[in-house]
């Protein structure tokens, strides 16, 4: 057993609670969206709060090994590297000062709400398009870094792997963006979308197979 094995064990298991934590944005947020009350909010929203302190734990974990088999092994200077790490850098931040301050927020006013159906305030805020559009973007990049780490590319396939992961994020971001305007557009029209029931909705996710 050597330091770069150790390493190398610190840093996929801090892969591996990067992946559990965004696994808990990702469908925290889709049963966020879903929520017609204010105790479910609540719920939901302590949920992925909670799984912010392991996302941060990971992320520190992926840095400090990752970086420690860089300098010794690889050098800064390798491609693929110097890309997972410029990535890394950016998407590091998404989750304590986007994603969890804007869920902290609404913990905080459930927090003070009492129970019964969401106002059209709370569920503006539930359905912010920028959380998705985080949880996801985190997600994807992740992806293409683990792309980079496990199969090493040149510098150009480096950077097309990030950019087709930033490039499928936008491309799952747009519903959030869609329904965000059509909800805009029917609030300024005095039309309110709360009374629906998103459980009955035919979709992909909700049929019965």
């Amino acid at each position: 057993m050597s330091p770069y094995t150790i390493d190398l064990f610190l840093h996929v298991s801090g892969a591996i609670g990067a992946c559990v934590s965004v696994g808990i944005w990702l469908f925290g947020l889709s049963a966020l969206r879903r929520a017609q009350r204010v105790e479910q909010v609540r719920a939901i929203a302590w949920l992925i709060i909670i799984a912010s302190p392991l996302m941060v734990f990971s992320v520190l974990l992926i840095a400090i090994a990752g970086l420690d088999m860089a300098l010794s092994t690889w050098g800064l200077q390798t491609p693929w590297i110097a890309v997972a790490i410029v990535s890394f850098v950016f998407m590091a931040p998404v989750g304590p000062f986007v994603l969890d301050a804007r869920m902290r927020t609404i913990l905080a006013k459930v927090s003070e709400t009492p129970n019964g159906p969401i106002s059209e305030t709370l569920y503006a805020r539930t359905h912010d398009p920028i959380l998705g559009t985080a949880a996801q973007t985190f997600a994807t990049v992740l992806l293409g870094i683990v792309f980079l780490m496990t199969n090493k590319p040149s510098l150009i396939t480096s950077i097309m792997v990030i950019v087709i992961a930033l490039a499928c994020s936008l491309l799952s971001d747009v519903p959030y963006w869609y329904a965000a305007r059509r909800w805009t557009r029917h609030a300024s029209a005095g039309v309110t979308l709360l009374g629906e029931d998103p459980f009955l909705k035919k979709t992909i996710w909700t049929r019965r197979w």
